[in-house]
């Protein structure tokens, strides 16, 4: 519970996990009972609600509406356990481990914060809070029966779901690599965050049973820890989910790219038979973009077949051994020449193809060093230097 500065990063903090906690809803629709997709699902839910339910405007309005005295206290703690619960069930279910030990843990963990969270129910009903504490409730009832114990309760509850997670995800980023490692690398530490939050509290408390005044560790201290806490450990869960798509989709951007010269030599040859789909790149994910374009550029490179001339290819591959370029580098020169060629003369003479012709059985990667060939400099001087030889040829 913190000071009133503060409100705006809570709820700045609370509004950015409850929107991943929405988008993530469709899927947990529809695979209700994985248990992991469940439990990422509560740990957002829980960070976010906890974010927004413990922001000091939140605290005032929630007792106010209730009538009820510090009835924000048991919320947040009880959102506060069942985030730490949640947090635990998520790593025991997402590290590999044996299925039997995997549902003994689940349980366990189940069972220990849902016990958990209704003591902290009793515990504050128990017990009388009637003075209302917006930013010191911990401080000033520390003493308190049954409130003491809630406190604390909660505070030992969160810190040791928190290490054990921290160590969990520690043990496992060892064992892997890429946005996996690199989340769990976020969350081992951001674990300790959320137990030096508890630790400070706890002490702030067990100095008010001994007669002291450390309320500043409470009130001011431990409340900055919470905010930044929560969006590392939302980033830290989205990472190993949203990395492997992110890469994907920067190759096939730069995919995308090496082929554009490829594109803009042929984009408007003609395929008779083929169905082109017009794909929007803005309303396309860039993936599913990349097969449309390669399939429609190996369309188009098959429609060119019956105008292909292995005797330019012949003369642009000499060429390029000429100026210096090693036979991988020369072949891609040469059938970059040839795909010219074959373009200009469908453009031209449409009605005398060569016979016969076969398309060569390019892949994928040489679509990438064909369009990386048609940049380059060599293949401007060898169609300058065949196109007029092709013209000539047609006249005559």
């Amino acid at each position: 519970m913190t000071p009133r500065t503060d409100n705006l990063g809570f709820y700045a903090s609370g509004t950015v996990l409850l929107l991943v906690c929405a988008l993530k809803t469709p899927a947990l629709i529809r695979r209700r009972h994985d248990t992991l997709l469940r439990a990422a699902w509560t740990v957002l839910f829980a960070a976010g609600s906890q974010m927004l339910l413990a922001a000091p405007d939140s605290i005032v309005r929630l007792d106010r509406l209730t009538g009820i005295s510090n009835i924000a206290a048991p919320v947040v703690y009880a959102t506060t356990v069942l985030f730490s619960g949640a947090s635990l069930l998520l790593i025991i279910n997402w590290r590999p481990a044996p299925a039997d030990q995997t549902r003994r843990l689940s349980r366990w963990c189940v069972t220990t914060y849902g016990v958990t969270i209704v003591a902290v129910i009793i515990l504050f009903w128990a017990g009388n809070t009637p003075v209302q504490q917006v930013t010191a409730f911990d401080a000033y009832y520390a003493s308190t029966p049954y409130i003491r114990e809630m406190i604390v309760t909660y505070l030992v509850a969160q810190s040791v779901a928190m290490m054990a997670a921290s160590a969990l995800c520690w043990r496992w980023s060892k064992e892997v690599h890429g946005s996996l490692r690199a989340g769990l690398r976020i969350l081992a530490p951001t674990y300790l965050i959320v137990v030096s939050y508890d630790v400070i509290r706890l002490v702030g408390v067990v100095a008010r049973w001994t007669h002291h005044n450390l309320d500043v560790l409470i009130v001011t201290v431990s409340p900055p820890l919470a905010a930044p806490a929560s969006l590392l450990g939302a980033i830290g869960f989205t990472l190993p989910l949203a990395g492997p798509r992110l890469t994907q989709t920067a190759r096939s951007v730069r995919q995308l790219r090496e082929l554009a010269p490829l594109w803009r030599a042929l984009e408007h040859v003609p395929t008779p038979g083929a169905v082109r789909t017009s794909l929007s790149w803005w309303r396309t994910p860039p993936a599913v973009f990349l097969t449309g374009r390669r399939t429609a550029l190996y369309d188009a490179i098959r429609a060119l077949a019956p105008y292909y001339d292995p005797a330019v290819r012949e003369a642009a591959y000499h060429t390029a051994l000429s100026d210096g370029a090693d036979e991988a580098s020369a072949a891609v020169t040469a059938d970059a020449a040839m795909v010219l060629a074959a373009r200009d003369r469908q453009r031209t003479v449409p009605e005398q193809p060569y016979e016969p012709a076969l398309a060569p059985a390019w892949q994928a990667g040489d679509l990438v060093l064909l369009s990386r060939a048609l940049s380059s400099p060599r293949i401007r001087e060898l169609s300058a230097h065949d196109v007029p030889e092709q013209k000539a040829a047609h006249h005559e």
